[in-house]
């Protein structure tokens, strides 16, 4: 029974004196009560895969090393002119290898715990600092500027405590008066352009017009002219004619015997034959 007792013994102990540490995170292994031979904080070192060590007096803590995301509550900050607006950021980072073991000697907390409460207060400063630098109409029309000024600020004060910054992006709702008159800013500047388009329009309709009836009447001004041309030449002819048909009519077969000045007024031969 004792021999029983004692392997049962044995195997808990080894099984507490055992851990794992993955490839996606890196152990820190430490001492629980710190002593004069203790050099840093208890820490005795990073370990990495099968890690055995005595549970009475050291601890194997972990973080991860691959990329975290965190999405935070919304929260709000004052611009300079002390318009409130609403902020919605997104983080994905991962922490430096080689400050993991200043991480865990400075706060001892897990990574969720760092979250919510370090890596938070970083976020909300950088926004609070830099918004107080811009006003509610400034913000708005440098919202790109505004953002890079916000993720400069925050990875350099996260990247001095082991934390690297892969990727920040953040909603930005304004106040809602600063929303109405951009609104109708918006709604003025659309009703201009189309007040615009619509005299474009009707001044394009307008030379269409203009011009379509200087054709037309260019068109009836030739035409005229043709008419009358025909009319006055045809007219010049139908005279002669009339003015010949009538003497033939007149004339008895005698050859005049009277000679003007200038000779018959027709070739008589012509009408003899």
């Amino acid at each position: 029974m004792k021999k029983i007792l004692f392997v049962l013994f044995s195997a808990m102990f080894m099984l507490s004196s055992c851990t794992t540490v993955d490839s996606g995170e890196i152990g820190i292994e430490f001492h629980k009560w710190t002593g004069d031979k203790d050099t840093y904080g208890g820490v005795e070192g990073t370990v990495r895969g099968i890690v055995w060590y005595n549970p009475f007096t050291t601890s194997v803590f972990t973080y991860p090393t691959m990329v975290q995301r965190k999405n935070y509550e919304p929260f709000t900050v004052n611009a300079k002119d002390a318009s409130i607006f609403t902020m919605d950021p997104q983080i994905a980072y991962h922490i430096n290898p080689d400050k993991a073991t200043d991480i865990f000697v400075k706060y001892r907390k897990p990574i969720d715990e760092l979250e919510n409460g370090y890596i938070r207060t970083c976020i909300y400063e950088a926004y609070r600092i830099c918004a107080n630098k811009y006003t509610s109409d400034s913000l708005m029309s440098n919202r790109g500027q505004f953002e890079a000024d916000v993720r400069a600020r925050l990875e350099k004060s996260l990247s001095k405590e082991g934390f690297i910054v892969d990727e920040f992006t953040s909603a930005i709702t304004p106040p809602a008066s600063l929303t109405e008159m951009i609104d109708a800013k918006n709604r003025a500047i659309q009703a201009s352009l189309k007040a615009e388009n619509e005299v474009r329009e009707a001044e394009a309709k307008a030379k269409i017009a203009v011009a379509k009836a200087k054709g037309e009447a260019d068109a009836l001004k030739i035409k005229g002219d043709g008419e009358a041309y025909y009319n006055k030449t045809v007219a010049a002819s139908l005279n002669d004619l009339l003015v010949k048909q009538y003497f033939i009519e007149k004339w008895d077969g005698k050859v005049p015997t009277v000679m003007g000045g200038q000779g018959m007024m027709f070739d008589m031969s012509k009408f003899t034959k």
